[in-house]
């Protein structure tokens, strides 16, 4: 077996762990706890290597391994990041790490939880690294089966119906994007699922534009259910509210992106020209997304309710982001895609700390809480600070990307999205000041603070949200190189755009030379015409 590299290992690394777990007695919970946040660690170490490590000047899949499993049909393990992947890589590394700590807390059944949830990091590892669409679609499966028994069983309130109805309209969603896969294969006529080879094969032999027509659907719904495409948004919010902290944290930091993830890299990428035909019409379903579950979000009092459908509402300028198709749009999606993925996790996570204590998640329940917990208090009002796109956190950098973007692509949708922060601001703030102000409900006087390395996690997420804010540098060079060749195909960029410095100051340029914008800000005619 050939020596692998850092993503592999990556991958790896929870499988390793959760087979380890097998053989560990339940009794054991030392041993099972320990196990799990040393696998985790162990991908969190590798997926930080791969970053510094990761060549920007040359760009392209890096890291890259293969192993033929079945040469006849082209199918084989074949693993490697691009610019776009490794970010995303990172993020998930990031929220696995800090989900598997917040998972200890759990105290039935520990061991099948850790296995199951284990593989469910596993899966979106698998998705990320995947250059081969079988196994794209593999490790898709391999993530969202693991949330049902992870809901079903270790959720609250009404997790029956919440499992049942995410896995039906998952599985709907899946089968829709398995059946245009399948045509892919057939259609390029090249008997090879190596996305690498299709990839280079379209790039110089565009598939036709009928075949670009009906398939490019199919792929925008069926990863679009799991981003909570609307109408198709409805599962996703009532999954939030039964699933227990630790999987809330990655059904909305990763899971949701690896739909958005898959829509890039096998919808526009592969199919530039049947993106062009219907996201014109994707741009007004995501002003639906932000503006309709940012209203519905007003209106609850359940707070995962609230951020359930705030982050459904989120999703919508993902959408936009997408439908736009230009340079500093797709970069923007990318980033925010990063921010999103960090700020709901730590939300989930914050409200999930109390809600051990106290058990109820009404609004009317709450208050006062920064009198008696004033670390949680703070830190839940610094992640809807970042959820409004406050300047200064993660979030900000990325819409306001992207709504650049969609002014000169989609003047209308852009104008209805800057509505969304007003709508964002108006939920966040009524959460604060319903949870974290006003008089201290006295029957929860029992209620401790995060001590210690409990602190850990919540910390981490928090630096990230404000350091990412503040250096988005850090992010973008990456972004941009991956999202170069996607770009190429679209005809929207420079004929060599990992020349230019395609985001704000990301390349370091010669003294008393100014950056060459114009890769990042070109106008094109509005509301749907070619760019």
């Amino acid at each position: 077996m050939p020596i692998l590299g850092p993503i592999s290992w990556v991958l790896l690394s929870p499988v390793l762990g959760a087979s380890f777990l097998f053989f560990v007695p339940k009794e054991k919970k030392e041993i099972l706890k320990t196990i799990s946040v040393i696998s985790v660690a162990s991908s969190l170490f590798f997926a930080v290597f791969a970053f510094l490590k990761y060549d920007r000047n040359e760009a392209g899949y890096q890291f890259v391994d293969k192993i033929d499993w079945v040469p006849s049909l082209g199918i084989a393990y074949h693993a490697g990041v691009d610019g776009i992947s490794l970010v995303l890589l990172l993020m998930t590394a990031i929220l696995a790490f800090t989900g598997v700590i917040v998972s200890c807390s759990v105290k039935e059944r520990l061991k099948e939880y850790l296995i199951f949830y284990l593989f469910l990091i596993a899966g979106c590892f698998g998705v990320l690294s995947a250059l081969n669409i079988f196994f794209m679609y593999f490790f898709y499966e391999t993530a969202v089966v693991p949330v049902f028994p992870l809901i079903g069983v270790w959720g609250s309130g009404n997790k029956e119906y919440a499992t049942m109805k995410l896995t039906l309209y998952l599985t709907l969603g899946a089968v829709l994007a398995f059946l245009a896969l399948l045509a892919l294969y057939f259609v390029t006529g090249l008997n090879t699922f190596d996305f690498t080879v299709i990839e280079q094969y379209v790039t110089n032999n565009p598939l036709p534009i009928d075949f670009q027509r009906w398939a490019f659907p199919l792929i925008m719904v069926g990863f679009g259910v799991i981003l909570t495409l609307w109408p198709f948004h409805t599962w996703s919010p009532m999954g939030y509210a039964a699933a227990p902290t630790s999987v809330s944290m990655l059904h909305a930091g990763v899971l949701k992106k690896l739909g958005a993830y898959l829509i890039l890299r096998l919808g526009i990428s592969l199919m530039p020209e049947g993106a062009k035909i219907w996201m014109p019409t994707v741009a007004w379903i995501a002003v639906i997304n932000i503006v309709y579950c940012g209203l519905v979000a007003f209106s609850q009092k359940d707070i995962k309710f609230i951020l359930g459908y705030s982050s459904c509402s989120h999703m919508g300028y993902i959408l936009l982001g997408l439908a736009c198709l230009t340079p500093i749009a797709l970069n923007g999606t990318v980033f925010f895609m990063f921010a999103h993925g960090i700020m709901a996790a730590l939300g989930f996570a914050l409200v999930g700390f109390i809600y051990d204590q106290t058990h109820t998640r009404m609004l009317e329940d709450w208050g006062g809480f920064g009198k008696k917990i004033p670390f949680i208090a703070a830190l839940f009002t610094l992640m809807s600070m970042a959820s409004v796109g406050l300047p200064g956190f993660a979030n900000f950098i990325g819409e306001f990307m992207i709504l650049l973007g969609a002014w000169d692509k989609y003047r209308g949708p852009a104008i209805f999205a800057v509505a969304g922060f007003v709508i964002t601001a108006g939920y966040m703030l009524k959460t604060v000041r319903a949870t974290m102000q006003g008089p201290f409900n006295a029957r929860w006087d029992n209620l401790s603070d995060a001590k210690g390395i409990q602190k850990a996690p919540y910390l981490l997420l928090i630096l990230l949200l404000i350091g990412v804010g503040f250096l988005p540098m850090l992010l973008l060079p990456s972004i941009a190189s991956g999202t170069a060749p996607i770009l190429k195909r679209l005809g929207s960029a420079a004929e060599d755009p990992a020349d230019k410095s395609i985001v704000f100051a990301a390349y370091p340029l010669p003294q008393g030379t100014s950056p060459d914008l114009s890769i990042i800000h070109t106008p094109v005619k509005s509301e749907g015409s070619a760019s």
